[in-house]
């Protein structure tokens, strides 16, 4: 039996101290936070885990420094302490990156000003990171000779941190966490309806995938909803004092196109903030911000046209980009917290609202609502949602801080001590931008040790399956085995990032995706393999490289 029909059957007339809806980031800290403290939970996501929000953002893990405009000095300070908590808790999988900020007519600050305020942000962090500077010309070209400073005031360089795979598997990080303390974990599961009873919850839960009903019952409900908080306080009758509005934005992958590791910021001609992120081979240009209504966004012709626009207009590339060079794309939202309806935001500038989170907490009805956040500060949240359930009766052990991190250094040591003395990284048949050693340690920790046991019996074991996925043969059974892979976007999209860095046509005529399709699924490779190469998705990506593949003017 699977691990996710493993954990199907003990959430069948489960009864659990806290059922949490919703597996992004919010869900899961809570999830690794609550078991490791002793209490029995479960989380379900309708989805896959980190499905939705938490698999759209920029993969960076910042103080928010333009949070600093509204003098949020206080949230500052907070994100930039969770930062560098973070940086120390995950070292392999969170690095240090500079930010170069090239500053022009756009810019609503002199360049002056903005190292006076890098230099502030730098000195609310504790002084952690690399200190800032202040740039010329001369100084920007030193540091990325591709940036077009023709009309540029001057520029300045700050720190802070990223992801080095993708948000959504550090966010599978937390429920693999929540699984080893003893959560009973489900993704493709959603919250059909539920009851207050005199002794908790009764709910009613439906497989979106297999098909069957469960129910279950709890003596808490944490709603970790996201986008979708609002909607499912609605529907349990929960009244809360704040609401949801959203901000869509959206991100581009194209072919390497800056030659430094960093990510460079720049004003777009509306004065708001966008980027171009490293990520292995590839570039991401984002984010935009924009209001919207509804959660659900999609990818339009005028998002992706602007943003080519204004890089276009800011680099000096060979050849302008085009639609043609868009290898993927990502459109989330992101929950910003608001008072009241919500309605008002249309008159406020929503803009300005900053990704604090707001927890409530309704005692009467044994409920706990997460608004907004953002992975930054996912600790707390954790933290956070521990002390709200010990409130309403939820007996928990003592806070050992061991839902989360890494292994310590002596383990980390002996892993690579182990991979040396097998010669591992000589095993590649490829190159790579970094050793399969350092990869698998990063993605796996503890669980790395076995992967090192399989290859000595198998070197074959240590051999790509897609070429340029970055991933081996021995990730693919480890994943199948413990994961809970259901669907292929599951396996390319959010515990990797090969539907990111490789473009769909890549994928669907790579040699090994076959091969991969039946490591990951066995005798239902064929269905999930037809599920996700459908005619639907030939016609997505077809219009993504639309046929009018003409510059965007600079």
């Amino acid at each position: 039996m699977g691990l996710r029909q493993t954990n199907l059957a003990k959430l069948d007339g489960g009864d659990f101290d806290v059922l949490i809806v919703g597996g992004g980031i919010n869900g899961a800290v809570s999830a690794a936070a609550l078991a490791a403290r002793g209490a029995s939970v479960a989380v379900i996501d309708r989805g896959d885990f980190a499905s939705f929000t938490s698999m759209e953002s920029s993969n960076l893990v910042w103080g928010g420094f333009k949070y600093l405009e509204n003098y949020e000095f206080g949230l500052v300070r907070n994100l930039c302490m969770s930062r560098n908590h973070l940086m120390r808790a995950y070292p392999a999988n969170l690095k240090e990156i500079r930010f170069l900020a090239t500053l022009d007519e756009h810019s609503p600050y002199q360049p002056w000003f903005s190292a006076l305020g890098a230099t502030a942000y730098w000195m609310i962090g504790n002084g952690f990171t690399k200190p800032p500077a202040l740039l010329g010309r001369k100084g920007i070209l030193k540091r990325e000779p591709k940036v077009d400073v023709d009309t540029a005031l001057g520029g300045i360089e700050y720190s802070d941190a990223y992801i080095v795979d993708n948000d959504s598997r550090f966010v599978f990080g937390f429920i693999r966490s929540a699984l080893n303390s003893g959560a009973v974990c489900a993704n493709y599961v959603e919250l059909r309806s539920a009851e207050r009873t005199p002794w908790g919850w009764r709910a009613w839960l439906h497989d979106t995938d297999g098909g069957a009903d469960y129910e279950v019952t709890a003596k808490v409900i944490v709603n970790a909803a996201g986008p979708f908080i609002d909607d499912l306080n609605a529907a349990l009758g929960i009244t809360t004092k704040h609401k949801i509005v959203f901000s869509k934005g959206i991100h581009l992958l194209v072919p390497r196109i800056a030659g430094s590791e960093r990510v460079l910021a720049f004003f777009d001609d509306t004065e708001r903030l966008f980027y171009v992120i490293p990520m292995g081979p590839r570039s991401v240009i984002g984010t935009t911000d924009e209001r919207v209504d509804q959660p659900v966004t999609h990818v339009q012709d005028e998002d992706r046209d602007f943003l080519l626009e204004q890089i276009n207009a800011r680099l000096t590339l060979d050849q302008p980009l085009t639609p043609a060079d868009i290898i993927a794309s990502r459109c989330g939202v992101r929950p910003l917290v608001v008072e009241g309806s919500g309605k008002g935001s249309e008159e406020q500038d929503w803009t300005s609202l900053s990704r604090k989170h707001a927890m409530e907490v309704d005692k009467k009805e044994n409920f706990v609502s997460i608004f907004g956040g953002k992975l930054t500060d996912c600790v707390n949240i954790g933290n956070e949602v521990a002390k709200a359930v010990s409130k309403l009766g939820v007996r928990l052990d003592k806070d050992r801080s061991t839902w989360y991190g890494e292994p310590p250094k002596a383990t980390r040591d002996e892993f690579f001590r182990q991979a040396r003395l097998m010669h591992l990284d000589k095993l590649r048949q490829r190159a790579s931008f970094e050793t399969l050693s350092t990869r698998l340690w990063r993605r796996y920790g503890l669980r790395a040790f076995a992967m090192l046991e399989a290859i000595r019996d198998d070197p074959a074991m240590a051999q790509d399956i897609i070429a340029g996925a970055e991933y081996v043969r021995v990730e693919l059974y480890y994943a199948a085995q413990t994961e809970m892979i259901t669907t292929l976007d599951d396996f390319l999209r959010r515990r990797s990032k090969i539907a990111l860095v490789l473009s769909y046509e890549e994928i669907r005529d790579a040699d090994g995706i076959r091969e991969a399709c039946q490591l990951l699924f066995g005798d239902d490779a064929d269905r999930r393999y037809d599920e996700y190469f459908t005619r639907e998705r030939e016609a997505e990506a077809a219009a993504l490289r639309a046929a009018d593949a003409e510059p965007v003017p600079a």
